[in-house]
């Protein structure tokens, strides 16, 4: 059994990565660059420096990657006018934080965003107070698939890694937790990580709802909610 639990947060916790390509195409047709569903896969699951890379080439230059972002960054506000959530929560993510609090499991987020954008995504959504600790993509040298983020959300949650289990979507964030000695759970969003990596995984899912009917076996009953550590943005 296993003592904590760490959940990636884009394509995982929250439904972002399909938000997020739509705004790159539609940038890149602005700058009139056709930028296809498979040239932007290219880039899902990077560190944010190699895909800045990847879409100057695509779009054709850092003068044009830099156009693109602004419109980016003006489409993907937190909040659509309505005031929904522009980043709506994953099916089944709500349901298994709220099962793995009340098991007493403590939970931490280790995601390639910073870790305002985090706590700012995930207040949104009213799911923060199921975690204990944060790790950021600001607050580490080396992105996924580098183990520092990992590393760094077991230490805060005082866990050993050996006893985390990861839930992560991307190729590179289950590189990243299993090069820091976590065991992972796959669940693909966008971009199927290859059979090489899933081959690898503790077990792999197709939506987080079904994480629920493994609690037992993997996270032993406590009886105790965790008290949410970080909660407030620093």
């Amino acid at each position: 059994m296993f003592a904590a639990a760490i959940f990636d947060m884009d394509g995982l916790l929250i439904d972002s990565e399909r938000p997020i390509m739509a705004a790159w195409i539609a940038a890149a047709r602005a700058l009139d660059v056709e930028l296809s569903h498979a040239q932007y896969l290219q880039v899902v699951g990077l560190a944010t420096a190699e895909s800045e890379v990847i879409l100057s080439g695509l779009l054709g230059g850092p003068a044009a990657f830099r156009q693109a972002l602004a419109q980016v960054r003006e489409a993907l506000a937190l909040e659509r006018a309505d005031g929904t959530p522009l980043f709506p929560i994953k099916p089944g993510a709500a349901d298994l934080l709220a099962a793995l609090r009340q098991r007493g499991t403590r939970c931490a987020v280790a995601s390639s965003s910073t870790r305002r954008q985090i706590q700012a995504c995930l207040g949104s959504l009213d799911v923060l107070h199921h975690f204990s600790a944060f790790a950021g993509g600001d607050e580490v040298e080396r992105a996924k698939p580098d183990p520092a983020l990992y590393r760094l959300a077991a230490e805060r949650l005082g866990v050993d890694p050996a006893h985390c289990i990861a839930f992560e979507d991307s190729e590179n964030g289950a590189k990243a937790a299993l090069a820091a000695g976590l065991r992972v759970v796959i669940v693909p969003d966008l971009k199927h990580p290859p059979e090489a990596v899933l081959g690898q995984a503790f077990h792999v899912l197709d939506s987080l709802h079904g994480a629920m009917d493994h609690l037992p076996l993997w996270f032993p009953e406590r009886g105790a909610e965790q008290p949410n550590a970080e909660a407030s943005p620093k």
